[in-house]
């Protein structure tokens, strides 16, 4: 497997002309992340990731895990790579001070969390289901359940998992039969089985704490009915020390496609006594508190699409540059390496392309979380909120697709030898296929985009964006660039098929719900080549005006506008035929019979 250099230079370009740093670093809450600190911060994350953890991420793929005698093993080489993570307080960047957390903004946390992501996968999952039982916690617990919880789960030296899936309860959580039955001291006995948990049993932290949904007695039906428990592997004492070993266990791990080296484990809660939990939140309100952890989870997942497809990019260029086979197509050259070839060029842009949009699209959204907490306006927290909440089914499913889709493209650059293990191209793909999947299926992001993001204010906060689109058009045309011209032409035609398209979803949703449920999908990924457009004519302007003054790496600044032209010529042109798409799936979609199938 090739080396993993993280691409500093565009994390970095990308921050200060697409999401903003100077405007969040501006706010009072994150004062402290100059840019000479956030630089020196992903320099040294950077060797971490290069360094440290990319080296054993074939070996966790290779070793994978087992369950013995009730005791999960990893591979030696992840829990030893955790605990370096954990002592050099990467666990604890963007969280509470008061905790031990660095109060660093998610926007500096995602290039970070994109490094771990590429470096291994695997390994890093553990490190997301933490963050989302600190969020948890943070948001809905009581000053008792932060105070014992929090600087461990912060620190890394306790983990956290989401335990939401039951064999019968997917995607319909509302459907699951774990129980809770409160006791005299005010704790619970939790029983029930959860399947598919994420580092749910391991010995690389000194705790686990799990996140378990469940019913109360006589609670409603559905998703109505859930409450959410705080479920320790090992009790807490009064003076914070570990108590005793609480009623779960793993009671089996999954064989997987992919992630071999993440534990998935299927958790028994209660097969004697009954666990001992404690409620978080309101009883009742166990989802409300769960999407806490599940919506920036979600933006996390779209983070893992970019990067790998970014690591099955660079591993398919290093191949790509060292293969030779063939004659050059215009008999210039015999026996040339294969990026010569331009099939196998276009390949390489298309990852290239997409993959800069992809980070762009992400680091925006994770911008817009931090200054819908830290922005002095009340009306922009407001606004970025809602940004926030647009951008998070696009990106959890664009990302996600396309870190599948570029993976199985640097298969098909390394040819025969891509579907051969020992290149590793088979890992990244293999990988990558659980991100369409967990955290919600992408028809779950389509429809949460058509149903809550676009119905809940009648597409104004949709359209707003649009319109906030349109403005660069104008930055474009004014530009004597020729490519400025073909950007904006595409992205003109693109914006107007992205219109066209939320109005009629919007029309259509009111009065045929199935008409409009067919066309979420192609909707969602119209909307989010829309905004990669957007996106890399901001990059093309910046990198523009760059080369105008001659300053910087003027080579990066070049290959910028070139990218940018080609993702106009090559990946907007597909809005038309998706809105058409859009438009009339709801014709065809449920019109056969089921015996017809």
């Amino acid at each position: 497997m090739s080396n993993y250099q993280p691409p500093l230079q565009d994390m970095s370009f990308v921050m200060e002309t697409v999401a903003g740093l100077t405007r969040v670093n501006s706010t009072e809450l994150f004062s402290e992340a100059s840019e000479d600190v956030v630089s020196a911060i992903l320099e040294e994350g950077g060797k971490f990731a290069n360094e440290v953890m990319a080296p054993t991420n074939e070996i966790g793929d290779a070793k994978g895990c087992q369950l013995e005698n009730g005791i999960v093993r990893v591979a030696d080489e992840f829990i030893d790579v955790y605990k370096a993570f954990s002592a050099a307080g990467w666990n604890s960047v963007p969280f509470d001070p008061e905790y031990g957390g660095q109060g660093l903004p998610q926007l500096v946390n995602v290039p970070l969390q994109e490094m771990w992501y590429s470096a291994n996968m695997a390994l890093t999952l553990g490190p997301l289901l933490t963050q989302g039982a600190i969020e948890a916690i943070h948001a809905h617990g009581t000053q008792e359940q932060k105070d014992i919880y929090l600087a461990n789960l912060i620190s890394g030296q306790w983990s956290g998992t989401m335990n939401l899936t039951e064999p019968h309860a997917g995607t319909d959580v509302g459907a699951l039969k774990s129980k809770a039955e409160q006791q005299a001291d005010g704790s619970d006995r939790i029983r029930g089985q959860k399947i598919f948990i994420t580092w749910g049993e391991h010995e690389a932290s000194e705790n686990i704490i799990h996140l378990v949904l469940a019913r109360t007695p006589g609670s409603p039906d559905g998703s109505k009915g859930i409450s959410l428990f705080i479920v320790p592997k090992f009790l807490v004492n009064p003076d914070g020390s570990l108590g005793e070993r609480n009623d779960l266990r793993c009671a089996g791990l999954e064989e997987k496609i992919g992630i071999h080296g993440s534990p998935t484990c299927v958790m028994a809660y209660g097969d004697d006594e009954g666990a001992i939990g404690y409620l978080i939140g309101e009883e009742n309100k166990g989802m409300a508190c769960m999407f806490t952890m599940m919506n920036n989870a979600r933006l996390s997942v779209g983070v893992q699409g970019l990067a790998i497809a970014e690591r099955a990019y660079q591993h398919a260029l290093t191949y790509a540059k060292d293969r030779v086979q063939g004659n050059a197509l215009d008999r210039s050259a015999q026996s040339v390496t294969i990026i010569k070839h331009p099939d196998v060029r276009r390949n390489l842009m298309l990852m290239k392309s997409q993959i800069e949009a992809m980070r762009g699209m992400a680091y925006l959204a994770m911008a817009a979380v931090d200054l819908s907490k830290a922005s002095e306006d009340p009306d922009d927290r407001v606004q970025q909120g809602k940004l926030a909440d647009l951008l998070t089914p696009l990106v959890k499913a664009w990302c996600t697709d396309l870190g599948v889709e570029i993976a199985s493209l640097g298969v098909q650059i390394h040819g025969g030898m891509g579907f051969i293990e020992e290149t590793g191209a088979g890992q990244h793909y293999r990988d990558a296929r659980i991100l369409p999947i967990y955290e919600g299926t992408n028809g779950v992001q389509a429809l949460d985009l058509l149903g809550r993001k676009l119905g809940r204010d009648g597409g104004e906060t949709a359209f707003a964006f649009i319109e906030e689109m349109r403005t660069i058009l104008t930055q474009l045309e004014e530009n004597d660039d020729v490519n400025a011209g073909q950007i904006s032409r595409a992205l003109l035609l693109s914006l107007n098929d992205l219109t066209t398209s939320t109005k009629w979803l919007l029309a259509t949703s009111a009065k045929d719900i199935l008409s409009a449920g067919a066309g979420a999908t192609p909707y969602l990924e119209l909307f989010s080549i829309t905004v990669g457009g957007w996106i890399m004519a901001q990059r093309f302007i910046a990198a523009k005006a760059k080369l105008v003054d001659g300053e910087g790496d003027l080579s990066f600044y070049e290959a910028q506008c070139i990218t940018a032209r080609f993702f106009a010529d090559n990946i907007l042109p597909k809005t038309g035929s998706l809105a058409a798409t859009t438009m009339a799936s709801g014709q065809t979609t449920s019109a056969l019979k089921e015996e017809q199938f």
